[in-house]
This record gives structure tokens, sequence and C-alpha cells, in this order.
């Protein structure tokens, strides 16, 4: 027989890779990454402490399958998002799955993405061994073993933060986030520039202009010095702040032992936070504009910026323009109609107390308005001027006039000596030119998902041929084994059969084949989405169906015990539900077969300009009707136990779909169910009902809890657990908020402000929604978060108070 021999040459084939793995392992000591070993993009535990364990360095997720090698506060816990200080790939995430950060042999330190392509690298090299280490200062240090030399260190490369005795030098820079929740490079710069000034620069997608120190000031009327080359500033561990050209502060809680950032934050200011412990909440101890309208970029072009001292900053369109998108208020303003420089076809509007700074293509000295106007009305590109009685810091009370080329930087400056007066057509301004007045929020939009395919590598030609010789060598044995066994395959092939078509008659769908659905997904190459019960892959299968294949990860369930609970989902059957086609329970595989959503989940469509005030309204009822059937429609009372976003599929109508609640909880309708009847709290944190967290009985009540925060965030746009960022609006003291009490607390201060709708709603939504329609919504919201489950309404009765309004104009 040829067994001995098969065997031999698999494990020669087998030896090579398994030596490869040994060397890729995560080392045993989770301080240092040794030579030769790496950290695995799919294995959150992967991660490099540091020895006081203040600061973590790992993959850090930063949108759908998308990760960037990151360093952060490691408390408190990341579930929900992290203090990060420093990011490796910030502008070119990695997929999640098969990317690894590997320290080579040579001395390189690499992050390699799922195709196996090099995203980022340290650029070292050295003939002695090398390790990498994360210090208690938060610097990520690759150094010599035995001579301690540094190759590389995170704190000559900083992203948008300094840490204290992280020095920012001639060769670094910091750069802004683009948002909240976009880490991606934004539009702001702080860096030395060539007359060894630390300067702050905006630097756009259209325009860049340097605005600190004050442009309107030499290097020496703002306390500065050029003198010095050394160009270096260094934030100490008690608060100062020193920079080489005599600029420096002090924090307000100076001489603490404090943990500290430094951050140039993504609206283009920098401030200095400070807390007491790992868990406390973070603290503005300085911050260089309190008035932040003065931050050039702030608004976008074409936009004016009004700082109110008891709200924060707002921005507004000029007169005969319009928000360019709503999602992102820095890009600014457009034109409604195109003014013509004709002299009887355009005429000014006079704005007080309006600058706007920068793009001038002439100035007057000593003219009126009227020869300010009549010189702009000569020029097709000219938009504007600005006509004031001063020049520079130099008050000789002579009027000046300012010609504008773009309308850049502007901002209402109450004790401004002069006006904007802007070009518009010749038409009725009370009819045409109503201010388009926004708040100023913090963007929201979070990195895209990676679109990537990677084609799994089959191995070397000459493995390929040796692996073909042992085929060929134990052909015999395999020819003499397929008699003996071909009754007894044939025999359990027709009981198989048989009892497929019994399954296919009851239940309505079919049973597929683990081959089947690994042909059908490419073997499973392109991933679309996944949670903590699985991964869901696409797929086409054999009648040509689009598919969304959902590969469970606890296999451990019975087959028997897996068929009856698919049974009962399979039988379920409303608009509002996903379908499921199919399923498969091949040996240790369990897999279920859904239909394919084409816009993908709400989480993916919510900072979408497409999903306006009529869908969200829509997505609200259609979730509201398929959560009902569940709890009291169908035979079986189903909970959900995880309704997210995340779990709201929108097809090519944006109508919803309730998904994952296969195998969620089935039970007899009326029974209550405790704590001890799970194996574990089911949910997602800022989701969860209270009864999950003090093990009270748990009743359709907890999926009314989560279903009233998801509509919260259909309305807001924010997150279940928003940081201080977004509870204030304007970006001021970081203090944790729930979105829940932030809406509540909006609403009960209705009777001192009538636009507290207007203060919550997500500007992704535009001006274009039912303010009634709203307030019912946001009502019903609140009503399902009610702390006692009894105070809540069921999920029918919810779809029939929405319905009400539903065509409510």
């Amino acid at each position: 027989m040829a067994t001995p021999f098969i065997l031999i040459v698999f494990f020669i084939i087998r030896s090579p890779s398994s030596a490869s793995s040994s060397s890729s392992t995560f080392p045993t000591d989770s301080i240092i990454l040794n030579q030769r070993s790496s950290l695995s993009v799919e294995r959150p535990g992967h991660v490099l402490t540091s020895p006081n364990a203040i600061f973590t360095a790992g993959f850090y997720p930063v949108g759908d399958n998308a990760y960037s090698f990151a360093i952060w506060f490691t408390e408190p816990s990341c579930s929900n998002s992290c203090t990060v200080v420093w990011m490796a790939n910030r502008d070119l995430p990695v997929n999640g799955r098969n990317s690894k950060l590997s320290l080579l042999k040579n001395g390189n330190l690499i992050l390699t993405d799922a195709g196996k392509s090099v995203v980022w690298e340290s650029n070292t090299f050295s003939l002695s061994s090398s390790y990498l280490q994360l210090y208690d200062t938060g610097n990520l240090v690759l150094i010599t073993s035995r001579e301690r030399v540094i190759l590389w260190q995170s704190f000559d490369s900083p992203t948008d933060t300094l840490l204290p005795l992280q020095p920012l030098t001639r060769d670094s820079l910091l750069v802004s986030s683009r948002s909240l929740t976009n880490f991606s490079s934004g539009f702001y710069k702080l860096s030395f520039h060539d007359d060894n000034v630390l300067r702050l620069v905006y630097d756009g997608p259209e325009f860049s202009s340097a605005f600190w120190p004050d442009h309107g000031l030499l290097s020496w009327e703002a306390g500065r010095s050029s003198y010095n080359s050394t160009r270096i500033a260094l934030l100490d561990t008690f608060g100062k702040f020193t920079s080489s050209d005599n600029f420096s502060f002090f924090s307000a809680d100076y001489g603490q032992q404090l943990q500290r950032r430094f951050t140039l934050d993504f609206d283009g200011n920098l401030r200095l936070y400070s807390r007491e412990n790992e868990n406390g909440s973070w603290v503005i101890s300085v911050q260089v504009f309190s008035q932040l309208c003065k931050i050039h970029g702030a608004c976008g072009p074409n936009s004016v910026c009004k700082y109110v001292p008891s709200f924060g900053r707002k921005c507004s369109c000029l007169p005969g323009y319009k928000i360019k998108n709503p999602a992102d208020l820095s890009l600014g303003c457009e034109p409604e109609i195109m003014v013509s420089s004709v002299e009887t076809e355009a005429t000014f509007i006079g704005l007080p107390n309006v600058e706007m700074y920068g793009y001038d293509f002439r100035r007057f000295e000593n003219y009126s308005v009227k020869n300010c106007e009549k010189e702009c009305l000569g020029r097709y590109d000219c938009k504007g001027f600005v006509f004031r009685f001063f020049y520079h810091n130099h008050p000789d009370n002579i009027p000046y006039c300012f010609l504008k080329l773009q309308l850049l930087n502007g901002q209402i400056t109450p004790n401004l000596k002069g006006d904007f007066y802007l070009k518009v057509p010749k038409i009725s301004p009370s009819k045409h030119w109503s201010a388009k007045e926004l708040t100023l929020l913090c963007p929201a939009g979070a990195a895209k998902q990676l679109d990537r395919r990677y084609v799994k590598s089959y191995g070397k030609s000459s493995l390929k041929f040796l692996l073909g010789f042992v085929i060929a060598t134990g052909i015999v044995e395999i020819l003499s084994m397929v008699l003996v066994w071909l009754y007894f395959i044939k025999s359990r092939q027709m009981i198989a059969a048989t009892s497929e078509e019994y399954f296919l008659a009851a239940t309505g769908f079919r049973k597929f084949s683990y081959s089947e659905l690994k042909e059908a997904t490419r073997n499973f190459i392109e991933e679309i989405g996944r949670g903590a019960t699985g991964i869901v892959y696409k797929g086409v299968l054999a009648d040509q169906r689009v598919a969304a294949i959902k590969r469970l990860n606890n296999a451990s369930q019975g087959e028997a015990e897996f068929l009856a609970e698919v049974s009962t989902v399979g039988k379920l059957n409303h608009m509002n539900l996903i379908e499921m086609w199919g399923y498969c329970a091949d040996k240790k595989h369990r897999l279920l077969v859904y239909e394919n959503m084409e816009k993908g989940s709400l989480a993916k469509n919510l900072s979408s300009i497409e999903l306006d005030w009529e869908k969200r309204f829509k997505i609200a009822l259609g979730t509201a009707k398929g959560l009902a059937y569940l709890h009291e429609e169908c035979l079986e009372w189903v909970l959900h136990c995880d309704v997210k976003p995340q779990n709201i599929l929108l097809d090519a109508n944006y109508e919803p779909k309730v998904s994952d609640f296969g195998l969620s909880r089935l039970l007899s309708r009326g029974h209550e169910l405790h704590n001890s009847s799970f194996s574990k709290i089911r949910g997602t944190r800022g989701y969860m009902a209270p009864e999950w967290i003090f093990n009270l009985p748990i009743t359709s009540k907890v999926d009314v809890y989560s279903y009233g925060v998801v509509v919260l965030e259909i309305v807001t746009g924010r997150s279940p657990l928003m940081d201080g960022h977004d509870a204030e609006n304007g970006c001021g003291a970081a203090e944790n908020k729930r979105v829940v009490e932030w809406v509540r607390d909006k609403k009960l201060e209705a009777s001192t402000s009538s636009c507290w709708v207007e203060e919550i709603i997500d500007p992704a939504i535009g001006l274009d929604y039912d303010r009634r329609k709203l307030e019912v919504l946001v009502g019903v919201a609140l009503k399902c978060v009610e702390e006692c489950k009894d105070a809540r309404p069921t999920m029918s009765q919810v779809a029939e108070m929405l319905e009400k309004h539903e065509n409510d104009h």
C-alpha cells in the first residue's frame, strides 16, 4: 500500500509552511515584539502595552473592515472609542483579514494588508537583533537588543497629538484629523516655517492660508522671535508648553502630575487636554482660540461664521448661496444663481460688520461706496468688496475698499468698523436672499469600507507538481477504497436526499452543501459584513441569485437543535424582515443563506446625503413593523436581542429589513426570560436595555429599548455613547454623555429654547424635513428608552403611533 509513502511526502510538504508560521507568531511577552514576529489584525489580543499599562499599541478600527495601526490610551475600554494619539497608516487603512505588522529579520518594521502589499514601513536596517517596545511615555520604539540604538520611534512622526516630552521639530508637523470619526489627514497643519516661527495653516482642497500667529501682525508684534533656528517645541509633564520662537503657555492645572495631550483638533483649534486618572474625563486646560471664527476654513467658501458665546460657532451661507454638502459644512456654499457683471443686472447687498479675509485683487484708498461698486461691476470675477475705515492696525479714518476674487474666511465681527457688500443679481431680495444659518456640528463621516478583493495564493509550482506526484502514486489505493465504500456512500446519499426533500417541503427553503456555498462565494473571498455571531460573504448561487451567506462562529451546536431553530426562522415572512433562503449543516460547518440587500446596512448609510428625512422616517416605521411581527404575530416568540443600525439592512428603495434575528431566542409566548437562561449577555454596548445589566427578567421590551436608541441615532446622526465633542456641539470640554440623555435634556429645555429640534437633527438631513413628524418620532423614541420596562410601549403600539403620521406633510 502507498500510505506510508504518502504520509512521508505530506510531512515534507508541510514542514516549510509550519516553520514559516512559527516565525510569525505573536511574542510570548506582550511588552515587546521580537524579530520575525508579527501582530495580526484578526486577533484583538495581539497588542503591545507599556509597562505602566497606560498606553496600548495595536490595530484600531477606523471604518467598516478598515484598520490602522495606532497607539491609544488603554483606559477607558475601547469597546466604543479610544483616545488615539498616533497612527501609522491613517490615510491608507488595511483590511480586517490577513493584515499584520511584522518585524523582519533585517530590522525593518512593515505593515502589510491582506493583499500582501506594504502599506507602511519604518525603512530601517540592522545587522544585529532588534525589538519593538511601547514605552511608558507612549513612544513606540524600535531598538537594537545589544547596543540599545534607536532605529525608529513614533515620537519622530506625530499625527495630530503631542504627548509630554515628545518634541515637535523642524522635521515633524501635526496634521488634524478629517472629523471626529474620520482619522484620515485633515486640513489643518502645525509646523515650524522657514522663518523659524511655529505657524498654524489651513490647507484645504481649494485654498490655503496661514492664520496663527495673527496674519495682521509681524512676528515680533505677536511676541514671536524668528532668530532661533533650533525649531523645537515641547510639552513637559507638569503642563508647560515652550517653543523656540518664544511662544509658551501654562495649563490651568500646572504643576500636577496628570495625564496630558496636546492635540490639533479637526476644527483647527489647538487644545491641551488633561485628566486625573485613566477612567476620568478629558478636560481642556488650554485652547489657543477662544473665538472659534478666527480659525480659517471654519465654514468653507461663500459663508460667514458667527460666534455665539453660549453656544459656539454657527455657519451661514451668504445671500444667494446654498449649502454644498449638509454632511460637511467645511465645504462651504455654492451659488444658486450666477451673477452678471452688467450694471443693469447686478446690485449689492450690504452685510454689516462682516469681514472676508484674503484674496483681494485690488485695494482702493479714499473711495466712496459708490466708487467701489463701480469698480466691482467692471469685473466679471469680482464677488464683492469690504469697505472699512482702517487698514491693518492703522485707524486713520480713511475709507478703504478691498475687492474680492473669492469669498473666504468670512466672519461677523461686532467691533469691525466696516461692512461687506455682496454682488447679487438684481431681483427681489425679500424673495431670494434669506440667510441659511446652520449650527456647526462635528462632522461624523467615517472611513468608508474598503472595496478590495484578494485572490488566494495556491503556492509555488514546485509544490503543485510534488502534490500531483503524491496523488498519482496513491491512486491505486484510492480506487480500492472506492470499491469498498461505494455501497455505503450511495446508501447515505439516498438517505440524505430523502431527508432533504422532506425538509424542503416542510420549510420552503433548501439545504445547501458546504461545497456549494464555498463555490458560490469563490472560497469566501468577498466579505460584506461581520458581527458577533459570524462573518457575512457575498455569493452568487447556482440559479444566479445574489445572496448574503453568513458563516456562524459557533459550530458546537448539534445538527438537530440547529435544524429545529432554522426551521422556525425559515417560516417567518414579513416585508420588513430579511428573507432566509436556506442553510448549511455540514459536519462542523453552520451557515445561513439570506437575500442580498443592495444598499447595505443602515450604519453605512447614516452619513449619506441620500438618506433624506422621508427615507429616515420610512426606515424607522418599517423597522418597528418588522420587530412587531417578531414579537406578536409569528407563531414563536422571537427576541432579536441585538437591534442596532448594523442589523437593519436597506434594499434598492431604502426599504428596511431587520436582519440577524435568526437563532436569537425562540420561546413560547407569554414567558419571561432570566439572564440565567442565556450563556452570556446579548447585545451591543450603547443599545442594551438596563434589564441586561441588573439581571432583571428579559422580555420583548429589551428590543423596544434598543429600537428607541436606533431611532435617536437616525434623527441625530450621533452614536449612542457620545463623547465630550458630541455632547458640546462646539467641541468643548470632554464630558461623557449618552445620546438618550442629551436628546432628553434638549427637549426639556424647549420651554426656554424653541429651536431644540434644530439643535439635535443630523445636518446630513438638510433643511427639508417635517418638524411635526420629527417631534413625534423623537417623542416615541424617548418613550421606548424609559428605564422601567413597563413604561415602554410595545412594538405594535410604536408602529401604530408612527403610522398615524406617515402621510403628514
